[in-house]
């Protein structure tokens, strides 16, 4: 199988297939042959600026055609790109940057971080610099992503794996030289993945800035999209969709959506499941460190409902009780995942310490069990438990419970100070359109949740409780309303 550097790859698509599109942004759109072109011009830019071998280069650019470009300018320098939100509030990015020491930030005003170089959004390279191939150099890293800390500053977490890539392997149901869908923002892990694989494998990709339902279907009709990544919230918003809206499009293009990234509540996984057939839908479990991951096919998941899947054959994983041992099947404990490779063979971090117990075993957080056919079901994240009374409630259990609820959008569950209790239940609703009848959504949760897992309050709000990417923060969420 040919694996290529990542500073060879576009030359090698741009060879077989050079007048195809290579990226759609909104009707925006670059040829392989052009997008070599423009990123051996922005290499040199970028080589004149101070970038290196091995050097972090921080992209703080939207979703667009030039977040592709400042990528593939650095692989071809050798250098790792290092996104973050183009929305980043100044202070958040400050700390990132002192962290990564790049050489160059991408995205931000000239001088802003002197002596070490900047170039703002749009930035042009001088014309007279040549687009001609560069020496070949390969990171020793192809990505550095930015995360939360425990601590309350970003950390980032680098890849150990090169700037390089198989072109032939199977990966992600994406098909060589297919399309791909991406409606989230790049910035983060899996959008980041999905989009950027897709193109090692010559596949085209349809890139959204802001994700809009029916504008998502209109564009898998007009490009013919072959793999969709997605998160619940989106699912969620087109299945919100009149049904006469969601017929109107072809979608039969679809061999794979992929969600991930948080829980999907099962009747909205079985609506997509019979809408577009369960060979359709996929679902990955893991996190940014690579340490391992699970996924299902809709053909599994309708014999194992609610699992999102089996280890994959480079991870092992095993749950864990709170005295540090092993629990037996079926019992909920805390999921803990190793590669093959041994501890920290996926990653490294910048900021922060990995936290692994005896054996080189590393959580990602969440709390979960595993049936004898070895499919994980995870129930929720172990830091957001809500201790009532002496019981441990998970949110996502009664956040399920409120989405189901006509009209609702997303919620959030925290817990807030209770003086008798200890915590009291607090149900946040986004409902775009509408007034809440409490004593129907009352009715709807008692069907489905015994009365200590009741809310005792609740908000109701008219914007979205979950990101493009999501996910919802509900620690900020608790600390606003304290």
């Amino acid at each position: 199988m040919p694996v290529l550097s990542l500073s060879r790859i576009l030359a090698h698509w741009a060879a077989i297939q050079p007048e195809r599109v290579a990226v759609d942004h909104e009707g925006d759109q670059i040829t392989w042959a052009a997008l070599e072109a423009r990123t051996n011009r922005l290499a040199r830019a970028y080589a004149d600026l101070g970038v290196k071998q091995d050097d972090f280069v921080t992209i703080a650019l939207p979703n667009s055609l030039e977040f592709f470009e400042a990528c593939f300018a650095a692989w071809k320098l050798g250098a790792t790109p290092q996104p973050v939100s183009a929305r980043l509030p100044k202070y958040e990015r400050d700390q990132i940057v002192e962290l990564g020491k790049p050489a160059l930030v991408v995205g931000v005003a000239d001088g802003e971080y002197a002596p070490t170089p900047s170039i703002p959004a749009g930035y042009t390279p001088d014309a007279s610099l040549p687009d001609t191939e560069l020496p070949e150099k390969t990171a020793a890293s192809f990505k550095a992503m930015t995360s939360g800390g425990s601590t309350g500053r970003p950390k980032l977490i680098v890849s150990k794996l090169p700037a390089q890539w198989d072109t032939e392997m199977d990966f992600l149901e994406i098909r060589t030289q297919g399309s791909m869908l991406i409606p989230g923002p790049l910035y983060h892990n899996g959008p980041f993945m999905w989009a950027t694989i897709a193109l090692f494998k010559g596949a085209s990709v349809a890139v959204t800035t802001r994700f809009d339902a029916e504008k998502t279907l209109e564009l898998i009709d007009r490009m013919k999209l072959e793999t969709a990544y997605m998160v619940p919230t989106m699912m969620r918003r087109i299945w919100a969709l009149p049904e006469d809206v969601r017929a109107r499009y072809d979608v039969s293009s679809l061999n794979a959506l992929w969600h991930l990234a948080a829980p999907c509540p099962p009747w909205l996984k079985e609506a997509f499941i019979e809408w577009l057939g369960p060979e359709v839908i996929w679902e990955l479990y893991g996190g940014t460190e690579g340490q391992g991951s699970t996924t299902i096919q809709g053909t599994e998941w309708l014999t194992h409902r609610g699992s999102v899947g089996r280890p994959v054959e480079s991870c092992e994983m095993k749950i864990f009780g709170e005295d540090g041992q092993e629990v037996p099947t079926g019992e909920v404990g805390e999921v803990f995942l190793r590669p093959l490779a041994g501890q920290g063979s996926s990653y490294y971090y910048l900021g922060a310490e990995a936290k692994a117990i005896e054996g080189g075993w590393e959580s990602l957080g969440d709390m979960g069990w595993m049936d004898a056919d070895g499919y994980l079901y995870l129930t929720d994240r172990k830091s957001d438990m809500i201790i009532v009374g002496g019981a441990n409630i998970y949110p996502a259990e009664i956040e399920a419970a409120l989405d189901a609820f006509e009209g609702v959008r997303s919620s959030a569950v925290i817990g807030l100070p209770d003086e008798d209790m200890g915590s009291r239940l607090h149900a946040i609703i986004d409902m775009p359109k509408g007034d809440l009848d409490e004593a129907a959504l009352t009715a709807h949760l008692r069907e489905r949740l015994v009365t200590y897992k009741l809310p005792k309050s609740i908000e109701l709000v008219r914007d979205p409780l979950r990101d493009d990417a999501g996910k919802t923060r509900r620690k900020a969420l608790r600390e606003a309303r304290l």
